[in-house]
């Protein structure tokens, strides 16, 4: 069981955290695709609607390609949800979000969060990385980073 009491912020180690940047580093690294993750105490309301609400919230409508994909869990629920923007989701189906969250729930059901997320991100950037590969040009758009709110 998730420990209710430390906040987002406090909820990973910093090694934990290092190795999530890092896998977001990573996968960033052989797509144009942006990826964040986001922590929160509690979701208010259901993972998905939250997600997508937070997704607006941190601006990830506005990359050039529209190549955004938000991870997002709430401690306290242990739910989380990864959505991301048409210009992914025009190119892949259900399937594709499925298989990230089944990898990710195997390890969750461990109590390895890091460990879920880091797994997560890596099959991410696996699977932009045929649809959005990386060019010359391409700037990071986004913060590498764990946010928590």
């Amino acid at each position: 069981m998730v420990n209710q009491k430390r906040s987002p912020r406090q909820f990973f180690s910093r090694d934990d955290k290092a190795r999530i940047v890092k896998a977001i580093r990573e996968a960033e690294n052989r797509t144009s695709g942006e990826i964040r993750v986001y922590l929160e105490g509690k979701a208010k309301g259901d993972a998905l609607g939250r997600a997508e609400r937070t997704f607006e919230k941190l601006g990830m409508t506005r990359t050039e390609k529209r190549n955004g994909i938000l991870i997002y869990f709430a401690l306290a629920d242990q739910s989380f949800a990864v959505v991301g923007d048409r210009g992914i989701h025009d190119y892949v189906g259900d399937r594709f979000w499925e298989g990230i969250v089944a990898v990710m729930q195997e390890l969750f059901s461990r109590q390895d969060f890091a460990g879920g997320l880091e797994a997560g991100i890596r099959r991410i950037g696996k699977e932009l990385e045929r649809y959005f590969p990386r060019q010359g040009d391409d700037a990071n758009e986004l913060p590498d980073t764990v946010q928590g709110g």
